[in-house]
């Protein structure tokens, strides 16, 4: 049985949670907008029969020091660098899903030396009107109409129907849980504009390391159109594109998902 252990990483302002699962090279799995190292559940044990898999909860987030808004992608990546110095890790592979896409992007353009390979998991280069129109929404339910609003819409946008159904049984329970991990107003609302303002369009071309985009055709937050421009802007960028999944294809499209990114990871 593969155990997890699970630290307090201090990043100079903040102390991350961090759990550490399996051995061999270090592996780094990135969350999106929520934040939370939870949401890699369903990759964790397969990835970590390869790898060292670190999962973290970004500052702010989960069981890291709470209430500390963050200022862009840029500043996400920087914690992760920090993380990375703070555990003495010198190179890994990184897999970023969504905002942990534009995380790992700054990353592999600012100090490309610190990562193997790296997989972006449903990101993007930079917004467009939908990308931009979306968040402005997301925005705006979360100010006008609070957290339980906001995060509801956030799960059905995210999730296929069919996957969504399965997992909700008892709805008020389900909602509760997403309820109990809302960061506060100032943190969400900050990660939101991270959202906005990420936009590497022009940059993304400098991408040195060995770049796999993946995303699915059902994907309603950040469209496969996304995934494909960055494997065009990339120089020689994997792509695959899932039939389907959804944005959190990961959770909805496991068994297609963690074979695909994988196979990346372990090729020579």
């Amino acid at each position: 049985m593969i155990e997890t252990a699970i630290e307090k990483v201090d990043v100079g302002d903040a102390e991350i949670h961090t759990e550490i699962t399996g051995s061999g090279p270090d592996l780094l799995l990135v969350a999106g907008l929520g934040g939370r190292g939870a949401f890699w559940s369903n990759q964790v044990k397969a990835f970590a029969e390869h790898f060292r898999v670190i999962t973290f909860d970004h500052r702010g987030c989960g069981d890291s020091t709470p209430d500390k808004v963050v200022y862009g992608a840029e500043h996400m990546a920087k914690d992760v660098l920090a993380l990375m110095d703070a555990m003495g890790i010198e190179r890994a592979s990184l897999v970023g899903h969504s905002t942990g896409g534009a995380i790992g992007q700054h990353i592999a353009l600012n100090q490309p030396e610190r990562l193997s390979k790296l997989v972006l998991s449903c990101s993007w280069a930079g917004p467009d009107t939908y990308l931009t129109e979306l968040f402005r929404t997301r925005r705006e339910v979360l100010i006008s109409c609070g957290p339980l609003a906001y995060l509801t819409m956030g799960t059905y946008l995210a999730m296929p129907p069919r996957a969504l159904q399965e997992q909700m049984s008892d709805a008020r329970k389900f909602m509760e849980e997403r309820l109990a991990a809302f960061p506060g107003l100032e943190v969400e609302l900050s990660r939101i504009n991270a959202v906005y303002t990420h936009d590497l369009r022009s940059e993304v071309h400098r991408i040195s390391v060995p770049t796999f985009c993946i995303g699915a055709e059902d994907d309603g937050v950040t469209p496969p159109g996304f995934t494909e421009e960055l494997a065009h802007l990339i120089p020689d960028a994997g792509l695959h594109l899932l039939d389907a999944g959804g944005h959190f294809c990961p959770m909805a499209a496991t068994a297609d998902y963690n074979p695909r990114v994988l196979e990346f990871l372990t090729a020579e």
